[in-house]
């Protein structure tokens, strides 16, 4: 007997005219004892093959929230995902019974966790974790596995993998462990990659070999990489285009070019403001007023508008819609003209 419509996988190879990923009007909610925290509100974006999306923002933003919702991952509950969908190749992955998402996880669409040292296992070494991805996945026996646990780490270059595939993750520096974690991210040759902060408590050298290696493992296999971040500045020269969430939603997307020649969004242009440059050595380094909201008792209107420079009385009760720019680019704020002309409303 055939599989019910919500197990069928979704299909590799051609793609038509649709996205490899595609996340439409996503809504994730967690019950708590204080009440309901809306943690993503009406997130949308989508991912081409080969093609990289850097999603920006604070702490509490909804970035790492949608990803995981994308992986399934959340616990639910207390986490619920009441609309939107998530579509892999055409398929809404939140429609899949529990036994066809696995088989998606990991194989198709994988994750680089945040905290290297806190996702390895301590007691195993890093080549028994590699290789577990080959021995659950692909039914190789122990031998064959950790030979393919040597490849992975000399594909991301970690220096004399054949006789360190016997450590522990502890006896890596951080940077050695995240390209680790990158190792068994790709090891089934995923057609979509989330690295989530990458570069996080990593030295600004180490960071640009990080990207670069993401950049490149990209280039070998075409697969789509959205890369969550705070940091502007690490993903200039990665990303293809940028969505920038505050407070759950997304507030501006756009052309990696666009945003940095000119922020269509009050809270993009802060984010920008705030980087370090060197022409500006000695200066008081820009900072975003005031704190991210409470997403139990989210502001009126628009969320920044307790922080905004730009804000009128309108920001304070209406909420602004995704305003279209151009095709490719969209803001939510009501002055957005203002912005991008960068006089003050």
């Amino acid at each position: 007997m055939g599989k019910t419509a919500p197990d069928l996988l979704p299909a590799e190879g051609g793609l038509g005219n649709e996205p490899l990923l595609e996340i439409d009007d996503l809504h994730v909610e967690f019950n708590t004892r204080a009440g309901v925290v809306r943690a993503v509100n009406g997130v949308s974006y989508s991912l081409e093959a080969g093609e990289t999306l850097a999603v920006l923002g604070e702490s509490g933003s909804g970035k790492s929230v949608t990803a995981q919702a994308i992986m399934g991952i959340l616990d639910m509950p207390p986490a619920r995902i009441p609309s939107g969908t998530i579509k892999f190749r055409g398929t809404d992955l939140l429609r899949l019974s529990e036994e066809a998402r696995t088989q998606v996880r990991g194989q198709r669409i994988a994750m680089v966790f945040q905290d290297a040292l806190s996702a390895l296992n301590p007691v195993f070494t890093v080549g028994w974790q590699i290789g577990e991805m080959f021995r659950v996945h692909r039914g190789m026996n122990r031998r064959d596995a950790q030979k393919k646990a040597i490849e992975l780490m000399d594909r991301v270059r970690i220096p004399a993998a054949k006789q360190r595939v016997n450590d522990y993750p502890h006896q890596f520096s951080g940077g050695m462990r995240q390209r680790i974690m990158i190792a068994m991210s790709i090891a089934l040759d995923p057609e979509v990659l989330i690295a989530d902060e990458p570069t996080t408590a990593l030295d600004v050298t180490v960071q640009a070999q990080i990207m670069e290696l993401l950049a490149e493992l990209q280039r070998e296999s075409n697969m789509g990489l959205i890369l969550i971040t705070h940091d502007l500045g690490v993903v200039a020269d990665v990303a293809d285009k940028i969505a920038v969430m505050y407070g759950g939603r997304i507030v501006e997307n756009a052309p990696v070019f666009d945003i940095y020649r000119a922020p269509a969004h009050p809270y993009t242009k802060g984010l920008l403001e705030s980087i370090p440059r060197v022409d500006q050595k000695g200066q008081e380094l820009y900072a975003i007023k005031g704190m991210p909201p409470n997403l139990l008792d989210m502001p009126s209107g628009c969320a920044f508008h307790p922080r905004c420079p730009y804000r009128q009385d309108n920001c304070v009760t209406d909420p602004p819609p995704l305003y279209m720019i151009s095709g490719e680019r969209n803001s939510a704020c009501h002055y957005w003209r203002e912005v991008l002309d960068g006089t003050d409303g």
